[in-house]
């Protein structure tokens, strides 16, 4: 790789101050035509790249947001990203997104980069492993913006967007309950995140309100690494009595489920009834079509996007929000129909 062009570099060149090459570079309005033009030739031909981050030192403002995502490979997480890059760009902003691939370790040195690299706000969806959040209360600390999505903590004058996740896990297995199931294995993401602890919550009060007991085997709790998937139709093929019903926490999970349930000589929804979370494309893909829970990724982007660019542009103030719950809605498909 080739030294990086500097000013010292360009005034070097054309035997002037790096004060004048600067302003030229800026457009200020002492520098003649004639030397702002010979200067901006000269750096189009040595390849010089402006440095935003030092451009904006002055004005404490870079105009890029970080985001922390646990996994780019997820399609509500490109969904969201897709709201928030809308909004963003559409107003001058950028992002630099990161993934943390579920690591707490990972988050940290994300979220540490984020903070070197001068951005002006912090959105983040927690990792499976995060229980420490020392690395963001440095962003409280300096009064940089922070906000939670999706998979979200209770920390002082940072607001979180999310869905009502324990109605939604209520009425996901409410709705097999209605189609007759009497025995539901729900399958949950880690249960240290607030999403997976809540709609678990949700599965176990529709149990109760239909009198039906909780037992301790119908809880499998994994981190939906589809690597996993084995291990559950095993679960479901040892009990006893045999499972009717399955509330799965996403829908990759879930159709991965259906398609070894298949291989195995279940009929779907005949013999087990199958319900996901989310909405994603997969879930009309699959065969029976996977009965599911809408969540609106690309409407939480946009609206985190506009939440954060409106406290920066002093429209809003985000510290007076607290929550903000987006509305989840029940999808029937064939899965779990009678």
């Amino acid at each position: 790789m080739g030294k990086k062009i500097t000013i010292y570099d360009l005034a070097k060149k054309l035997n002037v101050s790096p004060a004048t090459v600067s302003r030229s570079l800026n457009d200020h309005p002492s520098i003649s035509k004639k030397t702002k033009e010979k200067i901006i030739d000269a750096a189009k031909s040595l390849g010089y790249r402006t440095n935003k981050f030092a451009a904006n030192l002055s004005q404490q403002k870079s105009n890029t947001i970080g985001v922390i995502v646990p996994r780019l490979n997820s399609n509500f997480m490109s969904t969201v990203l897709a709201g928030i890059e809308k909004v963003a760009n559409d107003v001058g902003y950028n992002l630099i997104i990161s993934q943390s691939l579920e690591s707490a370790e990972k988050e940290v040195l994300n979220a540490k980069t984020l903070y070197d690299s001068g951005v002006d706000a912090l959105m983040i969806s927690l990792a499976y492993g995060t229980e420490n959040f020392d690395h963001l209360t440095t962003f409280i600390d300096r009064k940089i913006p922070l906000l939670f999505f999706d998979r979200v903590f209770d920390l002082p004058n940072c607001p979180t967007i999310l869905i009502d996740n324990e109605a939604a896990g209520y009425e996901a297995t409410e709705h097999l309950i209605n189609q007759g199931c009497t025995n539901i294995l729900h399958i949950a993401g880690g249960l240290k995140r607030n999403v997976y602890c809540q709609r678990f919550k949700g599965y176990k009060r529709a149990l109760e309100k239909y009198g039906i007991t909780f037992k301790e085997d119908n809880l499998v709790e994994v981190d939906l690494d589809l690597s996993r998937v084995p291990e559950v139709i095993t679960h479901i093929k040892e009990s006893d009595p045999k499972i009717d019903g399955l509330f799965v926490a996403n829908d990759t999970f879930a159709v991965h489920c259906i398609k070894e349930l298949k291989k195995e000589g279940y009929n779907i929804p005949q013999d087990i009834k199958v319900m996901g979370f989310n909405n994603d494309p997969v879930s009309e893909v699959i065969s029976p079509n996977l009965s599911t829970m809408d969540y609106p990724g690309y409407k939480m982007g946009v609206l985190a996007g506009q939440s954060i660019i409106g406290h920066l542009n002093g429209a809003i103030n985000l510290q007076s929000a607290n929550q903000i719950t987006l509305r989840h809605t029940l999808i029937i498909r064939e899965s779990t129909q009678k």
